[in-house]
């Protein structure tokens, strides 16, 4: 993996970060896999030769995680469905007290992962991302159990439709020139 030398300010206009849920329980026929965009958000990037002199630092702003699909499901997802997830997801990651998400690297290596500490809802513990370089293109993404920072997957009608307590987060993004 090589990037050429230099500081990066990346967000929305350079690529997508998305979030990607599934369902679990017995109800789960009833609910959608969901994806979600975060539309707010920086990264800053130091590049360096060698890799492992590099660094990331990632902010997600929580208010902005909008839904961009659901499928599966019994029915089609509404723009009703779409707000009341985002209610329920203000409520879950605690908007009001914990507004940002972030990522900050700790270790890159030369064979494509980033490690580091995510932060959310202000507890931190430590990630392992995979990277991918494609010419101008980063890509990778990495799965977060949500218990292990302390929160109850959503569940719905007595607990038989749960959110599945693994997520996937995928970044595309374009370096710029």
């Amino acid at each position: 993996m090589a990037v050429p030398e230099g500081t990066y300010e990346l967000g929305p206009d350079d690529g997508r970060l998305l979030v990607r849920t599934g369902r679990s329980g017995l109800g789960r026929r009833a609910g959608h896999d969901l994806t979600i965009e975060a539309t707010r958000w920086t990264a800053a990037v130091e590049a360096r030769d060698p890799l492992d002199g590099s660094s990331v630092r990632v902010a997600v702003d929580v208010d902005a995680l909008e839904v961009r699909e659901g499928t599966g499901g019994v029915k089609p997802l509404t723009d009703d469905d779409r707000a009341e997830i985002k209610k329920n997801l203000r409520k879950v990651l605690e908007v009001n007290r914990h507004p940002e998400i972030t990522f900050v690297s700790s270790r890159i290596t030369g064979d494509g992962e980033i490690e580091g500490d995510l932060t959310i809802m202000g507890r931190a513990k430590p990630v392992r991302i995979r990277a991918e370089l494609d010419g101008d293109r980063v890509r990778g993404g990495v799965t977060v159990t949500q218990s292990r920072w302390g929160i109850k997957p959503y569940s719905a009608f007595f607990g038989a439709l749960r959110l599945a307590d693994d997520v996937e987060i995928d970044f595309d993004l374009r370096l710029p020139a």
